[in-house]
């Protein structure tokens, strides 16, 4: 385990997390961190074999959690994992949206329209949806949070992930519209927007030579190397906790410093 920190906050406590691609990378990383501060956290994704894998490895830890199988682009998945979530105590207090598709690596305006669904559906829809859907279990609690995890991308798009780029681009404008609509409800709504993360995704850009180059430039211009998928995991946590109460709304880049932001 790769956790740095020496004391777990407690701070999560009693409260239930449901998190949407969570069985690898900084959706991973994420549960376990909510996790470890108090929260029951109920993971996701669309191969029952990686959620019984994760959900393993953070029960041997000693941490409370669920899981279940979650295309999050299908209605009868999303209602599956609402269900799965009040299990434990008949509420939500936070949703992290971090689930996301990227099929293709190839110019936007050559992108087949059955790829332009695909990505839209499950990047942009699927949050607001699955949000639509838990929202009067979160209301219950009188409080609550929810992230969605967007991309450096959306700053600084990366040659070759047109749709992808549009994608996560519209996430930050969802963050604020959702920010705005759910402020009366007592529902606060952040994104996170990571930089280069060591994730399964990211090795894929690096196998590309084009994307591949980006990518290392990039690292370059930071003089910090590549991030970690607990870079993320921290500040989702406290996104979450009473310590962000005045925050929503923000779009919050975890980057390592671009200087082109």
């Amino acid at each position: 385990m790769s956790d740095k920190r020496l004391i777990w906050s407690g701070a999560l406590a009693e409260k239930v997390a449901v998190i949407t691609g969570s069985t690898k990378g900084i959706g991973f990383a994420i549960a376990r961190r909510l996790a470890q501060d108090g929260a029951h956290v109920v993971i996701s994704s669309r191969k029952q074999q990686n959620v019984n894998q994760a959900v393993a490895t953070l029960q041997r830890e000693g941490l409370s959690v669920t899981g279940t199988v979650c295309h999050v682009g299908k209605a009868e998945d999303r209602e599956q994992l609402v269900s799965k979530a009040l299990e434990h105590s008949g509420g939500v207090d936070f949703l992290v949206c971090n689930a996301a598709v990227n099929p293709l690596v190839g110019s936007i305006l050559g992108t087949s329209e059955q790829i332009w669904d695909k990505i839209l559906d499950v990047n942009v829809k699927s949050p607001a949806l699955l949000l639509s859907q838990m929202l009067p279990h979160m209301e219950k609690r009188g409080k609550g949070a929810v992230i969605l995890v967007s991309s450096v991308a959306a700053y600084l798009p990366l040659v070759e992930l047109g749709v992808y780029n549009v994608s996560k681009t519209a996430l930050l404008s969802l963050t604020r519209v959702l920010a705005m609509e759910l402020a009366p409800k007592g529902i606060r709504v952040n994104s996170l927007v990571p930089g280069i993360i060591e994730t399964d995704f990211s090795k894929v850009l690096h196998k590309n030579e084009l994307t591949g180059n980006i990518v290392k430039a990039l690292s370059m211009q930071r003089q910090v190397g590549f991030g970690q998928p607990e870079d993320c995991a921290g500040l989702a946590s406290f996104l979450c906790s009473p310590d962000a109460s005045y925050i929503t709304g923000e779009n919050i880049v975890v980057a390592g410093f671009s200087p082109r932001l």
